[in-house]
């Protein structure tokens, strides 16, 4: 009978050994993605640890195999709904491939060591580093204590760092283009470029773009890609003449529809041509309709954990970056 104080006794791979009628080994190998076991055992040990009430303690297991089944995800902006449809796709195939996520969030302004610190404390299998969060000295630290990494979005090249790129240079030629066969010719694009890579190389692909077929394209500089800056760098655009905006993300642009449309129905039109970028839900909502560049954040996720899964069994492999495709959505902001 269990003590009364104490509660009831934990049960223990022991007893699910018991149970199932094999040893502790059997039941540490069917609770351990791809180890040998066979299915009739495997099947044996789950009915048992059901039966019990079994969990396995993941973290119990790191201490013992120096390094958890956890993967750290680091990620700023979460403010911004395209962070969080990323953190979601990222979260399920990392659960699918038998990790669990651990979301660190952290800023521009953040203590880079403390955010190693947890890291490296909790033994992760792996790190996730999305744009936006500050990688270098996360990256190199990590990288010297052996920890696979993948940056998304990032241009940081860092030796045994892996990288998953959205293709932004097409992401700008195909919103240049897009417009200017609309009939714009006084385009601009909005970006806050010191602090993304992204916006970056989705401003100048826009602006080179634009120039190829002989338009001048004007670049407004904002402080941040978000809904806030959006909003407020639209106060001007009435007076400036632009006809045409490609913003770096929905999030800001969304702020600048919401400044440019106050006062017009929710029916109409906005006064400019406006193309975004990321595909977020608020994009096809109907107070946006928003015509936007989509990134696909499954194949993002998908192909971020392939190269983390190899990079875990492989450490020395060679630096690798890959590519992933964007699609033009037309809806009523640029049709």
């Amino acid at each position: 009978m269990a003590d009364k104080d104490k509660g009831p006794r934990k049960v223990t791979s022991f007893d699910v050994a018991r149970v199932a009628g094999v040893s502790r080994a059997a039941v540490s190998r069917a609770f351990t993605p791809d180890a040998s076991v066979s299915p009739k055992t495997r099947e044996k040990v789950y009915e048992a640890a059901k039966e019990l009430g079994y969990r396995v303690n993941y973290l119990a297991r790191s201490l013992t195999n120096k390094r958890s089944d956890l993967v750290g995800l680091i990620a700023a902006g979460l403010d911004n709904p395209f962070r969080t449809l990323q953190i979601e796709n990222l979260a399920r195939v990392l659960l699918a491939r038998n990790f669990r996520p651990i979301l660190l969030p952290t800023s521009p302004e953040a203590d880079t060591s403390t955010v190693i610190g947890q890291l490296l404390h909790y033994a992760v299998s792996g790190v996730i580093v999305t744009s936006d969060a500050p990688p270098t000295e996360i990256c190199e630290q990590c990288a010297a204590e052996g920890v696979p990494i993948v940056l998304i979005n990032k241009g940081n090249d860092i030796p045994f760092v892996d990288r998953i790129i959205s293709d932004d240079r097409m992401a700008g030629h195909l919103a240049a283009t897009h417009l200017i066969d609309n009939g714009v010719r006084k385009p601009a694009v909005m970006a806050a470029p010191s602090i993304s890579y992204t916006a970056r190389r989705r401003s100048e692909a826009f602006i080179t773009r634009c120039k190829q077929l002989g338009i001048e394209a004007q670049f407004l500089q904002v402080r941040i890609n978000d809904y806030r800056s959006g909003y407020d760098a639209a106060a001007g655009l009435a007076a400036s003449g632009i006809d045409g905006l490609f913003c770096a993300n929905d999030y800001m642009a969304c702020g600048v529809i919401d400044r440019v449309m106050q006062g017009r129905g929710r029916d109409d039109a906005p006064p400019l041509s406006i193309i975004g970028h990321d595909d977020i839900p608020q994009a096809s909502w109907t107070a946006y309709d928003l015509t936007t560049i989509r990134q696909p954040c499954d194949l993002q996720a998908e192909k971020t954990v392939d190269l983390l899964m190899s990079r875990i069994v492989e450490p020395d492999l060679t630096a690798r970056v890959e590519f992933t495709p964007v699609t033009l959505i037309r809806r009523r902001t640029a049709r």
